[in-house]
């Protein structure tokens, strides 16, 4: 056999050593070494990765701690204070599935002294501050809050649930730093609440803090769930502590965000009404409950003052019963009337070519009572005439949700006026101060109706009448102030919700 070169040995047992074979004793040592060497390369990369991972974080976490003491809102990426639809840009982004990234905040431990379960009544407006008065009463309890039911036995007979007009999820996760919130009972509990062996009571309206911690947690704690089946105007204006307003505030102004089909119709109402220029919205509450519940007749025909009278004794819990419409209408406690309200916006020096939004449901006394308002100012619009039906279809006798979409346009009007100081003219009013003071002109109506008899009796020529009107509401525009606190009289007191002056940046 022919005896193979040094040089093929060479190469031979390199090729060998190439494809990973181990020849030697020295060869393992050596091999074993350059191992343990790329090992700690890499440990010294992970644990530099960890490190800077777990600082990174820190900080993160750090910041987030310091955004919600300086604002305890929820983290979104447009202002905290609303959902504008003003700009282009806004619009666009609203459009898609995820308008916005929301940073969680981190969820409140804390031992829960029991459940607490309510069932809202009123409108919507009066359902909403309700909603936002039980978030601030579970939390300074310490309950766990059953998602709030709504009133589906009113006399607008809306089978609206919360997640119909709210967006349930954006409730239960933004609020998670504050209160726990559950979609309904835990099974066992449940049984218990469906065989009507929940306690249940009305709570005393405009009571403070004492009153729920001495009164209602004992009860709580006793029963481990209590059923509040009135929640409407239960805490009182004034007196609170100031991180229990400032929780009233953040639930009415982020918690309590509408479904995205409702914010996407108004976001198109608003783009339709801007695209044709400025917009003034109307909130005319000429509507059949408000006249029957308030025993105004105001221009009503004989058979229609029978009609509401009729209503009125109808629903037992309307305690007033026998009542001077007159009288009534000079004390400044009827809602004006179209008639009135068309001579009031000429009066004020309102274009009578603006758009006019007309925010309500059906007028009592249809396009009859319309008239003189259209003719003083033709460009009246409403959700019916600028939307198709097939917009509305998903609305139609939900009430509540109608209201949501009026409520959406009102807070982005150039001016909003109401006719009258329901809950949706307070809760609107309020909203829009925290916006930045957009201008609400609120009526005088004692002065309003004053001022209309004499021009309509000739004591009046109409530039003295326009003059005084305007005189009579110069600072009435919306705009800071401090609200007005009665002591014992708290149903006389300014309203929370239509000024809450804790929550405004001038005043913290």
């Amino acid at each position: 056999m022919c005896k193979m070169k040094e040089s093929d040995h060479k190469s031979h047992y390199s090729h060998y050593w190439e494809m990973g074979f181990r020849f030697s004793d020295e060869e393992k040592v050596d091999k074993l070494k350059n191992s343990i060497t790329v090992s700690r390369s890499r440990m010294k990369v992970w644990m530099t990765r960890a490190i800077t991972t777990v600082l990174l974080w820190t900080c993160f976490v750090q910041l987030m701690a310091l955004g919600e003491l300086w604002r305890p809102k929820l983290f979104i990426t447009w202002p905290s204070r609303c959902c504008h639809f003003d700009s282009p840009m806004a619009l666009q982004s609203s459009s898609s599935s995820l308008p916005y990234k929301v940073f969680l905040p981190p969820k409140r431990v804390y031992k829960s002294n029991g459940y607490l379960m309510v069932s809202c009544n009123g409108g919507l407006n009066q359902m909403r501050a309700a909603i936002c008065d039980m978030v601030a009463i579970a939390r300074y309890l310490n309950l766990t809050l059953i998602v709030p039911n709504l009133d589906k036995t009113s006399f607008w007979d809306d089978p609206s649930d919360f997640e119909d007009i709210f967006d349930l999820d954006h409730f239960i996760l933004s609020l998670r730093d504050q209160v726990r919130i559950l979609r309904k009972l835990p099974p066992r509990l449940e049984r218990r609440f469906e065989s009507r062996m929940i306690y249940s009571l009305s709570p005393i309206s405009w009571s403070n803090m004492s009153y729920y911690l001495n009164q209602i947690l004992p009860l709580v704690q006793k029963y481990k769930v209590l059923h509040l089946n009135k929640t409407d105007a239960r805490l009182s204006n004034n007196g609170l502590p100031i991180e229990v307003q400032k929780l009233r505030c953040r639930v009415n102004f982020n918690a309590l965000k509408f479904t995205s089909q409702i914010e996407e119709l108004g976001r198109k109402v608003v783009q339709m009404l801007r695209n044709k220029g400025p917009f003034l919205v109307l909130h005319l509450r000429y509507e059949m409950d408000m006249l029957a519940f308030s025993g105004c007749t105001r221009g009503c025909t004989n058979e229609e003052v029978d009609e509401l009278t009729r209503m009125r004794y109808a629903y037992s819990w309307w305690k007033e019963k026998v009542i001077d419409s007159e009288l009534k209408r000079k004390e400044g406690l009827c809602p004006l009337t179209p008639e009135e309200t068309s001579l009031v916006l000429s009066a004020l020096g309102v274009d009578r070519n603006v758009q006019i939004y007309i925010a309500s449901g059906e007028i009592y006394g249809g396009e009859r009572r319309m008239e003189s308002l259209a003719s003083a100012f033709p460009n009246l619009v409403r959700k019916e005439t600028l939307l198709k039906p097939s917009d509305l279809r998903f609305f139609q006798n939900r009430s509540s949700q109608m209201a949501a979409l009026d409520y959406l346009v009102s807070l982005e009007s150039d001016i909003y006026v109401p006719t009258y100081d329901g809950n949706m003219a307070k809760v609107v009013e309020g909203h829009r101060r925290f916006l930045g003071f957009k201008k609400t002109v609120l009526l005088d109506r004692k002065l309003v109706v004053s001022l209309i008899d004499q021009y309509s009796n000739g004591l009046l020529g109409w530039d003295e009448f326009s003059s005084a009107m305007k005189e009579g509401h110069s600072d009435h525009n919306g705009s800071s102030k401090t609200r007005v606190v009665i002591p014992d009289r708290p149903k006389e007191e300014d309203y929370f919700y239509s000024n809450p002056h804790e929550c405004l940046e001038a005043w913290e």
